[in-house]
Formats: C-alpha cells, structure tokens, sequence
C-alpha cells in the first residue's frame, strides 16, 4: 500500500489517512479551485515510522507517567518536550525516507514547497481548531523536506495539540498524523477568510497582509481587516493596519523585512479583490456546507487557495463554551515579536505597578482602623488580590513561553541527548526568591557569632534576643515573609514570626549548600548554540536567549510578587480574626477572607467553613513502594520524609529531610535550601519549586498524584531526579 497519495486518488472517505485538510483540498481540487499542486503523505508512513523506530511505546510511557486527564498544562509541556526530542534524535528508517524521496522529486523536481499538518481529527466541524499543529514554509532538497516532515509528526504531540485532545476527550493514543507537501506560492498579497464572524454572524471577515502568510499567522504583522456583509456581500468596513513589515521568502525559511514605503500607504486588498476572496470563501462554505476558514494568497494578480476548514470555536449556536479553554491553551503560545511586546508590557507596567500596590497596602495601619473599617478593607484587598491572579493568568503565564519556545529552538539546532540541557543557559542567581534567602543566611551568619542569640533561640526564651538580630528579623519579615503564627505578646515588643525563626535557627546548625557553577561549561553551550545561526538569524537567537532568562527569572518572581500582594490580603484577615477571637469567636481558621469581613459588620453573621481539601491527602491501606512522577532537577538523593501540608508544619523541618508538599509556594521556598530533596503533586519544569531546586542543584521529582497521602512524615524516601522515580522504604532508615 501507498504511503503516498495525490490528489485524484484522496477521496471523500479518506480522512482517517489523508486528514481533514488534504480530503479538503484534494476535494477543491477536483472542483476547480486554484489550489496549488500538492502530495499527501499518510497516516500510514506515520505508523510505520512511529513502530519501526520503536517511538510508540517511547510516547506511551511519558504520557503515562500519570493519569492524561489529571496533568496539569505544565506537566504536558514537559512530556511535550522530552518526546519532541526524540523525534529530533530519531531518523526515519531508509525505506520509508526513500519512498517519501521519490515522490518529492517526481512531483516537485526540487523546487521549494510548504509542509503542512493534516491530522485526521484536525478539520471537522466537531473539533477544527486552527494552529495545533506545524507547517513549515519554503522547505528546499529532500533532506529538508523529510526533516521537516519528521518535525510535522512531531507536532502531534505539541503541548498545545495534547492540550487540546485532553479537552475534547479524544484518545490520544488513538493520535495520527498525515502531512501534505504543497507547491509554494510566493504571494506578494496573502491572508484569510472567515465567512462567518464568530463574534457578529451576519458578517465575514477578511484579514491581509503584504508578503507570505506566516506573519500573519504567527501574530508578528499586523493585517488590515474587512467585514463583509453575508447576505448583500458589500464591505461593511474596513480597519487599516499599521503597515511596517512583511514576511518574505528567504533562501531557506522565511524573513522579516520593512515594507516598502510604496505599499505601506495602501491596503493590500483593493475593493474588487477583497469581494473575490470572499466569494471564494463562500463558495468552499457551500461546498462543505460549513463556516470556513481559508487560506489564500495573491501572486501579482494570480488568486491561489491554500487551504480551508471549518471555523474554529464556531458551534451550531454560534457560541463558544465557557468551559472550553482551548483558546487559553494557545494563547500561551507566541511568536518572538509578540513575547518581547509582552515583556516590555510586565517589566515596564505591570510588575511596577504590583509592587506599588502591595507597598500601599502595606503602609496602612490596620489596627487604627473601625470594625466596619476594616471589614470594608478586607473586601478591597480580596479584590486587589483577584486582580493580579487575574493579571498573572492573562500576562504572567503566557510569557513563561519565552522559556519554552527558546527550549524548543535549542533541542531543534543542538539536538542534545538531554532535552532539559538548554535550561543550564537560563538559571540565574538573581531571583527574588534567591535574594530573599541570600538574607536568610545572613541572619543565619549573625546567629552563629552570637552564641546568646542561639541560645535565646534554642530555647524559645525570645525576649533575650537582642537588638541587632531583632531588627534583621524584622525587616526580613517586613519585606518577604508570610507570617503563619506571630510570636506571643510581650516575647518581643516587635511581633516576629515563629516559622522565621525556627529556620533560622535551622540554617544557622547546617550551612546552606550552594550549587558549584562552571561558568566555562555554559559558555561553552550558549557558544554552540549561537554557532548554529548566521547573520540576522544569529541577533534573533540573541534576543530570544536574554528574552528566555527574563522569561525564566520573571515566571519564579512573579510568585515573589503575588505573594506579597496575598501577604497583605491575609495580614489585614489576622487582624479581623484576632479582633474576633477576643469577643469569643472561634473556629475561625476554616473561615474564608469574606466572611471574616461579614462577621466584623455583623456580630451575629454565623460564617460558612470551608472543608478542607481532602484530595491531596488520601490515605493508602496498600502502600506503593514507588511513585512516579516528572523529572525536575536532575540528581539523586535519600533522607527521611517531611510532608508539609500546612505552611505552619514548616517549623518542623530540619536539615538534610526530604521535602514532601503539594506545591512549593512563596511562602516556604526559605525551608528549600535546607532539603535533601524535593517531591511535589503539583508538576512542571517552570514551577515555583523546581526553578528554586534547580538553583541549589537539589534533586526534584514533580507531579505525582495524591503525594502527600502517598508518603508519610519519617518514611525514608530516595529520590531520583533522573528518571522522576520516588522509592519509599518504610522500614528502615536507609536506602533501598
């Protein structure tokens, strides 16, 4: 059986090894459109690249670590990764490449073509979601062109498209890819069509830019935008755009170069063509018999279709589901342009303005304030507080993907055996969190010269504490702590957090560890990267590198940052609570932040408790031995088990123990340098806990389900950060 089909032989039926887009091109094909020539390679050759390579089973157990439908779009990122790697480091078997050789020169005699996805659930109307999956522009030579074929399969199993899979419920095991080679179209004049507006139904829409398509795309050229009426086609408006630069054809790939001051002042569409185009559209609608989504591309005056499928997000009701976050999932996704907008925007505006906000809150004297005062301030600061995780999901999160895409170029040029290798060129020692521990230890220093301090310490005797380390503590805590419990009136007058001591104390017994940095060995990986680029390419490789440092140190102090703004939101709570618990209120630590306030207004208000979260602290009558999970930070290391479910069991951590949690938050990233080792439910390369891990070289294993029920308090636990593997040894106190 043919692994390769063209047009004439695709049929109707043969989505499942041609894929939505070339039975719909294929079908346009035969129908007259102007589609440009083009092959489809199957399903077929996927499957037997997939087998014969052995990658099958390979992409199974990384997305088998856990459950798929309880990881976390982090998590996915990661698996996303390791498996895109080793497509990158596995070579189609010699049959097969000969077989798609052959066809590429038959059809095409070497000239440059376009590789695009056709995955076979990609384009119906039940789950078409436009940008899943690569295509590649002007791909030149054979090995070129199965490279870029290997890189369309590897596609399949993008964050995004696995994302996506997991929300419609698709198998993801069940997953295929095919691939069309299509004649490229030098457009001069390219865009899309929509025939029917998702947001007004009774309009098109039409989107155009100068050049080739990609930029358009991508998001990094701006498109002039016309609505369409559907019914009398007139053009209802139209949005110029601020036309500065067009993406063309290079001598492999794609470029970016000003537009010409002559078009610049003109639309790439007059009135004519922009009625050409959408009747075209509308024709492939009746043809379908479904919204559509085209494709196409002027070259001089000569009208090509690209591709068309159904609309994405449009349902039969024209509504898109609240629940349906697959439009979150790929606007996590952006282009080079786009993120160093983004970052401009958070370094300049947004966290200038969070700090600022939490400092205002913080000069506030809460305890001059009213009851009703109060209540109403509480009210406020929930707000404010909603505001920046509102802020951090919509800005914050989507910029972390300049670490991400950074890691995706790096593994692509470099190829290494270690698809984490590229994260050695972002750590940094410059984190908010670091510094705040880099006080830490300070303090942690004044103790070991001050025998009376330790002692004053040791004892819990905190009114012999003297003046110095006093005000240390407090201007520590001032500035970063979330305080858990404060220390009982009258130990000293300036109230100092317990937890912060204790640490202090601990750290004070066991120097911190401090992770050994060859700086010649990161010169030499940032060297072989840059090596891989000339010219242009090499100063864009540049900027994305010093972009993926501030995206990785920006996604850790960021946390830094909402949690001072949490800080604040929970101290003027302790306040509310304290007033409350001296009328003779109690069991108010289940109490939500809301209903504190409530209860300030209102003397009688009987407060609704919060349940605790049993889902992470499930207990097992048949014990598991090993858990797996997600490799973090590589290393491997053994000690007893600390589970911390509270941040007040913080107090009871102590050096060389393994840290076991949910989730690392800001508020006990203090206690990390003290660890052995480090296992969290929550998973991610990019998390909190990892990051921090990663800059003490202490091994960390994420993302294993129900963990904090899994291991308890003095189990003696290993940890392999290699392989994301945690052993339990419950009976003894050494390693397996």
């Amino acid at each position: 059986m043919s692994i390769i089909l063209t047009p004439h032989e695709i049929k109707k039926s043969d989505a499942d090894k041609a894929g939505g887009k070339g039975v719909a091109l294929a079908e346009m094909s035969r129908r007259g459109f102007p589609v440009p020539r083009f092959i489809c390679i199957t399903t077929d050759a996927y499957t037997r690249y997939a087998t014969e390579t052995g990658l099958r089973p390979r992409i199974e157990l990384e997305l088998n670590r856990k459950d798929f439908h309880d990881m976390r779009w982090e998590e996915i990122w990661d698996a996303s990764l390791r498996i895109r790697n080793m497509f990158l480091r596995t070579q189609i078997p010699e049959n097969l490449r000969q077989e798609i050789s052959d066809a590429y020169r038959s059809v095409f005699k070497g000239a440059a073509v376009v590789v695009r996805s056709s995955a076979p659930a990609e384009d119906t109307k039940e789950s078409s979601f436009a940008g899943l999956h690569e295509s590649y522009v002007n791909i030149r030579g054979e090995d070129a062109v199965l490279e870029h074929v290997k890189k369309v399969w590897a596609s399949l199993w993008s964050d995004a498209a696995l994302l996506y899979r997991k929300e419609l419920g698709l198998d993801v095991f069940k997953s295929s890819m095919a691939v069309i080679v299509q004649e490229i179209i030098d457009g001069d004049r390219s865009g899309v069509v929509f025939t029917k507006n998702p947001n007004e139904p009774v309009q098109g829409v039409i989107e155009s830019v100068y050049g080739l398509n990609q930029g358009l795309v991508d998001g990094a050229i701006e498109p002039d935008r016309w609505f369409v009426d559907r019914s009398s086609r007139e053009i209802v408006s139209h949005v110029p755009a601020t036309r500065e630069n067009y993406i063309v054809s290079g001598t492999a790939g794609i470029r970016v170069e000003s537009l010409p001051q002559a078009k610049a002042g003109y639309p790439p569409l007059n009135k004519m063509e922009v009625h050409d185009v959408f009747n075209t559209a509308l024709k492939s609608e009746t043809l379908f018999n479904k919204p559509q989504d085209m494709e196409w591309t002027y070259r001089d005056d000569e009208f090509f279709v690209l591709q068309s499928r159904p609309i994405t997000a449009i349902s039969e009701n024209n509504d898109v589901s609240e629940n349906d976050k697959r439009l979150w999932y790929l606007s996590l996704r952006r282009s080079l342009e786009n993120l160093k907008k983004l970052r401009v925007k958070i370094e300049g505006d947004l966290i200038p303005a969070m700090i600022h906000s939490g400092e205002k809150l913080k000069q506030k004297d809460l305890a001059t304030f009213t009851d009703e005062m109060l209540a109403d301030e509480i009210q406020d600061r929930i707000k404010v507080h909603r505001k920046w995780v509102d802020v951090y999901w919509a800005e914050f999160i989507p910029f972390a993907h300049g670490a991400r895409l950074f890691g995706k170029i790096y593994n692509e040029r470099v190829r290494p055996e270690d698809p984490y290798e590229f994260v050695e060129l972002l750590e940094t020692s410059k984190l908010q969190s670091l510094e705040r521990n880099r006080r830490l230890e300070e303090m942690a220093d004044s103790v070991r010269a001050n025998s009376a301090v330790r002692e004053a310490l040791e004892s819990g005797h905190y009114e012999a504490l003297d003046r110095k380390f006093l005000d240390q503590a407090t201007q520590y805590n001032d500035q970063f702590f979330q305080a858990s419990e404060i220390l009982p009136e009258g130990s000293p007058e300036i109230p100092i957090p317990k937890d912060l001591l204790y640490v202090v104390l601990e750290m004070a017994k066991h120097p911190v560890r401090r992770k050994n940095r060859d700086q010649n060995h990161s010169n030499h990986l940032q060297k072989s990267f840059l090596d891989c680029f000339e010219g242009k390419e090499r100063k864009n490789a540049e900027e994305l590198l010093d972009l993926a440092r501030a995206s990785y140190r920006l996604r850790d102090d960021d946390n830094m940052y909402l949690g001072q703004i949490e800080k604040e939101m929970d101290r003027a709570v302790r306040e509310g609570t304290k007033r409350l618990c001296k009328r003779g209120r109690t069991n108010l630590d289940a109490v939500a932040p809301g209903e504190i306030a409530k209860c300030l207004k209102d003397p009688v208000h009987v407060p609704e408790v919060r349940l605790p979260d049993k889902s992470t602290d499930h207990k097992y009558t048949v014990r598991a031995r090993q858990l797996i999970g997600q490799p973090a930070v590589k290393g491997l290391a053994a000690g007893p088990a600390r589970v911390i479910r509270e941040i007040s069991e913080i107090r009871q951590f102590k050096s060389g123990e393994v840290l076991v949690c949910d989730a690392i938050d800001p508020n006990i990233t203090f206690a990390v340098p003290l660890a052995a080792a480090i296992a969290e439910r929550r998973g991610g390369m990019l998390i909190h806990g990892a990051i921090i891990a990663r800059e003490y070289g202490i091994p960390c294993v994420t993302g294993i389900p129900d963990l904090t029920g899994k291991i308890e308090t003095g189990d003696f636990v290993t940890v392999d950060g290699f392989l994301g593997i945690i052993t339990i040894n419950r009976n003894n106190k050494e390693p397996l």
